[in-house]
């Protein structure tokens, strides 16, 4: 979401977001992608590929609100997309289906021509056309509100589509400027699906019976939970490799079982299951083998030692050694595994709610924020899975992505006494009469979320959530802050990130809990419990120790998955949360929700779209509707640093870490792992010949 420097350095580099630098911040992504690239003349024809997927999709439409990853994955190797991301995170054109799309008017209005491939044809034989734009953009339009549409950022924009000098062009005339015009018809959904509100409300729930892909879908099996992909026949790009992929519902907790037993070829894996094909690699001896009989003893000390839990590892004999076996059976068929790692295209940040209470002054956010050591943090998560621990710089990007710039500096770099200034600022002493508390209070109030728009995971690799995407709306004034705030960033942080010249930096540590008003400073914070956030609790005991060492106190509440988005993050019942957010290519339409100021509605409560902070300010706001609204892509990569440097200085969210991606990958499997940013191509997965070895080059 990195300047040459920093990525070198790992070290925090002056504000220079739009500041006129001709530097290329963007940097590199931190970790490549780990795929096993091998060459198409290496891999066999034929097999089938298992997947692993969290669950299986309630619909196959990407555009309604309760699609998921899973979704996006069919979508990405059914579907036709204009626009793939690289390996940097940036949009490329996707030659399968585009020759080549440009904007070639700007007066008086903006207008697209997208020239298509020729070959490009549905599977029932008809070509890929203007009119299956034109049904899309009725669709997502948001002008018929009988269309259930999670979004319609972008399609709004449009005010016709239509036919261009042959069938093989499609011109787009916008009513206002777009930015991120490439970001449209990504997918794109055949008119059958779109052209109604009764086929896209439910037609493509569970089945696409019309498809442009190097696969098809076959069927969705609910009871199986499976999702079957065999080659499209009337595919015209380079023939799909496997002739099968079934993405398989697997637990994460349960995936190293499943890939041992054969039910799972590939699958993303949570940081234990990864240490358990690490060890299998390693081929650890058995203590059942050998002449004579392994005491008890011996066994139990050996069963703690390989993660056995208590109870266990103090079964009785039989039971332990029964046990045993079935541990090293295990080990021995993950040694057809290896873990591929990187980076998610997601980083974790720390969420400070701002509606009300004592993060309702920024000063006390902004003193949370000098009082953590980020990159502490990110060598906690990252440096024992081997990946380089620096910590995202950037709300609204990530390096390698063009927008990305390290902003960080908005706020300065970690600094105790200067948070224990910042608090003192803000009335808050330590060694102040404290009344005593009414129990059971909601850490914020009652706003309200615009319906459809959180995207939360179901607990992810370390039980962190990741929220989505969405839509635009102006406001804001300019006050001609962004030059001072440029000035006072080449010092290392914005106004108001330092307390005041004469305010008392505590020397040492606050003598015990800070106080103002008879009330400690003592902030609830909220995380789920299900399997997999060990990775999070750990994280979130971490920060805890750091907010303690300048007087303030947490107090750590471990929620249900089922109801930590909807019933705490979403709607407000927290001071301080983790979870995570994708990164997008198009960060003026997909970030705005998330940062935008809350508005009251007309009952009211408080819009916050995906603001679940309930941190905004009308300058940000501004400025993604300028970055939004321009052509020239240099302003608008301007735009959007000044933008992420302003809320940086808000300080309703820390970016912390990208998250890891670690996929357990059958051995002989290539072109496929940890992707990155990189949009997969499914039509070069498949399985390595024998006596083949890996190229460098995955697409020749």
């Amino acid at each position: 979401m990195r300047s040459v420097a920093f990525l070198a350095a790992g070290a925090l580099v002056p504000f220079l977001a739009g500041c006129g630098s001709d530097v290329d911040e963007a940097g590199k992504p931190l970790a490549g992608l780990d795929i096993a690239p091998a060459a198409r003349d290496q891999v066999a024809d034929g097999g089938t590929l298992k997947w692993a997927v969290d669950a299986v999709p309630e619909t196959l439409n990407t555009f309604q609100a309760d699609a998921d990853a899973g979704t996006t994955r069919i979508a990405q190797a059914v579907l036709p997309s204009m626009f793939r991301l690289d390996a940097e995170g940036r949009p490329v054109p996707d030659s399968a289906y585009l020759e080549s799309a440009k904007v070639i008017e700007t007066e008086p209005r903006q207008v697209v021509l997208y020239k298509l491939n020729q070959q490009a044809v549905w599977s029932d034989g008809r070509e890929i056309g203007a009119a299956d734009f034109v049904a899309q953009w009725h669709a997502l339009s948001g002008k018929d509100s009988s269309y259930w549409t999670a979004r319609n950022a972008g399609y709004d924009r449009i005010e016709k589509i239509e036919r261009g000098a042959s069938d093989l062009q499609v011109r787009v005339t916008f009513a206002r400027p777009y930015a991120d015009w490439k970001s449209l018809f990504s997918p794109l959904y055949p008119k059958q699906v779109m052209g109604s509100p009764d086929a896209f409300n439910d037609g493509a729930r569970r089945k696409l019976q019309v498809t442009a892909g190097p696969f098809r879908v076959d069927k969705v099996d609910t009871a199986a939970k499976d999702v079957v992909l065999t080659r499209n026949p009337r595919w015209w790009g380079r023939p799909a490799k496997l002739t099968q992929i079934e993405l398989h519902a697997v637990p994460r907790d349960k995936r190293a079982a499943a890939l041992a037993d054969g039910s799972l070829d590939v699958a993303d894996i949570d940081p234990a299951e990864a240490q358990l094909i690490g060890l299998a690699a390693q081929g650890a001896g058995s203590p059942l083998q050998g002449s004579g009989r392994t005491s008890v003893k011996k066994l139990r000390s050996w069963a703690r030692a390989h993660g056995f839990g208590p109870d266990k590892a103090r079964a009785d004999e039989n039971e332990l050694r029964k046990d045993v076996g079935a541990y090293l059976d295990e080990q021995q068929a993950l040694r057809a595994f290896d873990v591929r790692k990187s980076l998610e295209p997601t980083y974790t940040q720390l969420a400070l709610n701002g509606s009300e209470g004592p993060l309702a002054d920024e000063r006390v956010r902004r003193a949370i924020a000098r009082a953590l050591d980020r990159k502490e943090l990110a060598k906690l998560v990252l440096t024992p899975l081997g990946l380089p621990a620096v910590p995202v710089g950037s709300h609204l990007a990530l390096s390698g992505q063009s927008d990305y710039a390290d902003s960080s500096g908005a706020l300065g770099q970690a600094d105790t006494k200067e948070a224990a200034a910042l608090l003192a600022d803000a009335g808050w002493v330590a060694g102040g009469p404290v009344k005593e508390q009414k129990k059971g209070k909601k850490a914020a109030g009652p706003e309200s979320d615009k319906a459809g728009r959180q995207k939360p995971s179901d607990g992810g690799k370390d039980g962190q959530y990741v929220v989505g995407e969405d839509d635009n709306k102006s406001g804001g004034r300019g006050d001609g802050g962004d030059r001072h705030l440029a000035q006072e960033g080449r010092q290392g942080g914005v106004p108001g990130a330092y307390a005041p010249k004469g305010t008392a930096a505590p020397a040492g540590v606050p003598a015990g809990p800070l106080a103002k008003d008879g009330k400690a400073l003592a902030l609830r914070f909220v995380l789920p419990s299900g399997p997999g956030s060990e990775t999070l609790h750990a994280v979130a005991e971490r920060i805890s120790a750091m907010l303690d060492r300048v007087g303030i106190r947490t107090t750590i509440s471990k929620v249900p998955d089922e109801s930590y988005f909807k019933d705490h993050i979403a709607s407000g019942d927290y001071d301080l949360a983790l979870y995570s957010w994708p990164s997008s290519a198009y960060p003026a339409t997909d970030a705005r929700p998330i940062y935008a100021k809350p508005v009251p509605a007309a009952d009211g409560s408080v819009n916050v779209e995906q603001n679940y902070t309930r941190v905004g300010t009308d300058q940000v706001d501004q400025l993604f509707d300028q970055a939004a609204a321009t052509l020239d892509e240099g302003e608008a990569r301007d735009l959007i640093r000044k933008a992420d440097s302003r809320i940086w200085a808000a300080a309703g969210s820390i970016p912390l870490y990208q998250r890891p991606q670690l996929v357990g990958t059958r051995k002989n499997l290539v072109n496929v792992g940890a992707f990155g940013f990189q949009t997969p191509v499914y039509e070069d997965m498949g399985y390595l010949k024998k006596g083949a070895k890996i190229s460098p080059s995955p697409t020749k």
